[in-house]
């Protein structure tokens, strides 16, 4: 029986070894070359697997996208998480959390995966599927927010609608604009200016609470 175990563990070992394996590589690929541009063969070959290893693991080119995806918005939702926890006042982590959110796509590897490729690959449907984590995350944080006092009560699922919204279509101005740092600095200024707003302050800050 405890042979049998071993087994068993050193099968989901690779398992797990060569499905990170074949992620990894996809990722790589796509960023380099886009969705359209990637072959299932290139994944392979990069990867270092064959094509029957592959399709053990995944269906289709669509099935890994997805994963790459995922990864990407589990590895987004926990840099704001931590953007977020770092400040000891919630109106500062919440500010914090979104220009984490905000910053994100300045870097080349996620805008290409997660701003231009993924609509067309995916979708719009099973992109808001996957998201469902980060705005839910977001709806976490305003409510420890409004919690802590330093927003007032408000109905938290049109507002976190709204916000994560507008954060993600400011992500993908800030992704393709001319000058992204440029674009980052005046969008932060104005997320800023409108949380404050929502708030009932002229300043930010908690301690400002109206």
């Amino acid at each position: 029986m405890v042979a049998k175990a071993g087994t068993r563990r050193t099968q989901q070992e690779r398992t797990r070894a060569t499905t990170a394996a074949l992620v990894a590589a996809a990722r790589e690929l796509f960023v380099e070359r886009g969705f359209a541009g990637t072959s299932l063969g290139a994944i392979c070959d990069r990867a270092g697997v064959t094509r029957g290893a592959f399709y053990h693991h995944f269906d289709n080119k669509e099935q890994i996208f997805r994963e790459v995806y995922a990864a990407e918005q589990e590895e987004l939702a926990l840099v704001v998480r931590k953007a977020f926890r770092a400040e000891p006042d919630r109106w500062d982590g919440l500010l914090a959390g979104c220009r984490a959110m905000l910053e994100a796509s300045l870097d080349p590897a996620v805008r290409r995966i997660t701003l231009v490729e993924a609509p067309g690959a995916l979708g719009w449907t099973v992109m808001r599927d996957i998201q469902a984590g980060c705005k839910e995350q977001m709806r976490t944080g305003l409510a420890l927010t409004i919690e802590a006092g330093c927003l007032p009560e408000r109905p938290l699922d049109p507002l976190t609608s709204l916000l994560y919204g507008g954060l993600c279509e400011s992500a993908l101005d800030i992704a393709r604009a001319e000058d992204p740092p440029a674009v980052l600095r005046d969008t932060v200024a104005q997320l800023e200016a409108m949380l404050a707003g929502i708030a009932g302050r002229a300043e930010p800050g908690c301690a400002h609470t109206a």
